[in-house]
């Protein structure tokens, strides 16, 4: 691998990957949590072959008025670039792969735009997530096209228990403002019914999304509004059998530049989804989850006030899937039965205007045998691009309760999305399924109440999805499959606790390159890591985080650096009681200036306060 490491980013990047191995712990890190989204089974944390990562709800909490990207960043394997402010065009990459290579669920329900492939993340809420699991690698196998990079899973409010409320609000920077109330419980008996419902509105005035040099440069704010609800209830309808149904409904109104004109522009997305779900014991061995579900993800953009200025692209997505899973003596055999149905409705091209189906079969073998893991999947998937049959095996030996190796493999595909096959001058309805093969080792030891983990991935992908011009079927140009690339790296990361101080810290290094250009892929760097540290004192949390990323190249030809940069995040949280707290957290306490994407804005130094009531 090739790495290189600007002098702006140098010290803390070495810092973390250097010095925090030699951390004296005292106390155990959590260790038995649950996972879900790795087998698509509850299983141990400490059992689960692929690498994962959990973001739980005491960090979301202490996020304040934080974005979901915002949040992501801070952990391993993720990068982010945002055309902006929060409300403004966002995308994540997993270990170096592209937004549209990473699959996102909520609650188990896909999410995503057709025409793009990616998801919505600026459109998503964060005050209405519990907890966020992230799957890195390959995952085609369990959840099909799409999840080359990985699989995030968000997680809504749950409940079970006495009925209990939850209310927020804070203010703060660019004249933020941020409300949220939620109630959550269950009425027990042989017949419970649980529940959760929870809204939110968040606002702000925000700072101009452009810098001067950009063509769209305008200096006036570029502010959002995003309001939110969703709810979830479900009845026992016998011991072993349980029904029910879940939503969420997001809509943001987000300014944006577009010139010098007077004009107001803007966007307004709107991202919903709905469930029904019926899980049932049939017997003993024997569990049966069946659900329905269906998503929306709407833009429309508007740049003038004329009728030219609007354009409106929709996209709904409906799925039906029938997850059978057997206990075998110790050992889990799951079989998955799938139906996708795609729908675009543009009103700026008809040719997007058209649905697409696939169907989906698919099976994964987990095996525990002493200190021996095993992980089997296989999944064909049949749609208009043809069938694409992926797999995946992972192992894993556990020498000591303390030590444990694992080694897998496994296929994946991202499926031409509909841009790419049916876009006026530069879809290709001829356009095949981008395709990845990935390698991964990793090593985890726990030693005096510390976790450290290593990971070193290689994910080869071929007939990338490019623009090429001129095209070579046709005049002009076109997306293409043309292109291949190596996402090859080594993450590390560390959980422990020294002195009474909560310690989290990782560090990537990896080199995303195009491998038929040779140049790195826009927008990655090659290191980056970040810290986090948390002290507890009577009622009083205090915390700092760290995050420190290496240059990158704002484009394909790598004509355009994007200096390196390191934040300092604080936070604080008072509870004054039982149920009330209060919240202050300071952002970019340095007021360093950077960029995520060139000429385009970034926030400054920013504070937000917030006052909680039962919110932890």
């Amino acid at each position: 691998m090739r790495f290189s490491v600007s002098r702006q980013a140098a010290a803390p990047l070495l810092a973390i990957t250097l010095a925090t191995p030699f951390i004296p712990a005292f106390a155990d890190p959590a260790i038995d949590s649950v996972v879900v989204t790795a087998t698509r089974t509850p299983q141990r944390a400490d059992e689960v072959i692929p690498d994962t990562s959990v973001i739980t709800s005491e960090e979301i909490a202490r996020a304040g008025a934080g974005s979901v990207a915002d949040l992501l960043r801070r952990q391993r394997g993720v990068e982010i670039v945002r055309n902006g402010g929060p409300g403004a065009s966002t995308s994540v990459f997993l270990r170096g792969a592209n937004s549209n290579q990473v699959v996102v669920l909520i609650d188990g329900v896909r999410i995503g735009s057709s025409t793009t492939g990616a998801a919505s993340w600026n459109a998503i809420p964060l005050s209405s997530i519990d907890h966020i699991e992230i799957v890195y690698g390959p995952l085609s196998a369990l959840y099909g096209a799409d999840a080359i990079g990985g699989v995030v899973q968000i997680f809504t409010r749950k409940s079970e228990g006495t009925p209990a409320f939850s209310a927020s609000a804070g203010a703060g920077s660019y004249a933020s403002r941020q409300y949220d109330a939620g109630v959550h419980g269950a009425t027990g008996g042989d017949h419970s019914v649980s529940y959760a419902l929870s809204a939110a509105r968040e606002d702000a005035d925000g700072f101009s999304s452009t810098r001067p040099g950009s063509s769209s440069y305008n200096k006036d704010d570029d502010g959002y509004a995003r309001n939110s609800v969703n709810g979830r209830v479900a009845v026992q309808l016998a011991p072993g059998h349980e029904a029910g149904a879940q939503f969420l409904k997001s809509r943001l109104r987000a300014q944006y530049d577009s010139g010098a004109a007077s004009y107001d522009t803007h966007n307004e997305q709107d991202i919903d989804s709905y469930a029904v779900f019926l899980n049932d014991s049939i017997l003993p061995d024997w569990r049966s989850s069946l659900q329905a579900a269906r998503s929306n993800d709407r833009l429309g953009s508007f740049t003038n006030a004329a009728a030219s200025g609007a354009n409106q692209i929709d996209t709904r997505q409906t799925e039906f899937t029938w997850q059978n899973t057997f206990d075998l003596n110790g050992d889990t055999l799951q079989v998955l039965l799938g139906h996708r149905r795609e729908e675009v409705l543009s009103s700026s091209s008809t040719a997007l205007n058209r649905s697409r189906i696939t169907n989906s079969v698919a099976a994964a073998y987990d095996l525990r045998r002493g200190s021996h893991l095993l992980d089997l999947s296989l999944r064909r998937d049949h749609s208009v691009y043809g069938g694409k049959t992926t797999g995946a095996a992972g192992y894993g030996y556990e020498f000591s309760r303390d030590l444990r190796a694992t080694a897998s493999v496994g296929t994946s595909f991202r499926a031409p999305t509909y841009n790419e096959l049916y876009y006026p001058g530069y879809g290709l309805p001829t356009n095949k399924p981008e395709q990845g093969r990935n390698l991964e080792a990793g090593l985890r030891y726990r030693v005096a109440g510390a976790e450290l983990q290593a990971n070193y991935y290689r994910n080869r992908l071929t007939d990338m999805l490019v623009t090429l011009n001129p095209c070579p079927s046709r005049t002009g140009s076109c997306a293409y499959n043309v292109n291949r690339a190596l996402l090859e790296g080594l993450t590390m990361s560390l959980d422990t606790r020294a002195y009474g101080i909560d310690l989290r810290a990782s560090a990537d290094l990896q080199d995303p390159r195009d491998e038929t250009t040779g140049k790195q892929l826009a927008r990655r760097s090659r290191r980056h890591a970040s810290l986090t540290a948390g002290y507890a004192v009577d009622r009083f949390d205090l915390g700092a985080e760290l995050q420190a990323s290496d240059s990158r190249f704002d484009d394909a030809a790598n004509a355009n650096r994007l200096g390196g940069y390191s934040l300092l995040n604080l936070y604080t949280t008072w509870r004054f009681t039982s149920d009330w707290s209060l919240l202050l957290r300071l952002d970019n306490a340095l007021d360093k200036r950077y960029e995520l994407a060139r000429h385009y804005g970034t926030a400054g130094r920013s504070w937000f306060a917030a006052l909680r009531y039962g919110i932890r």
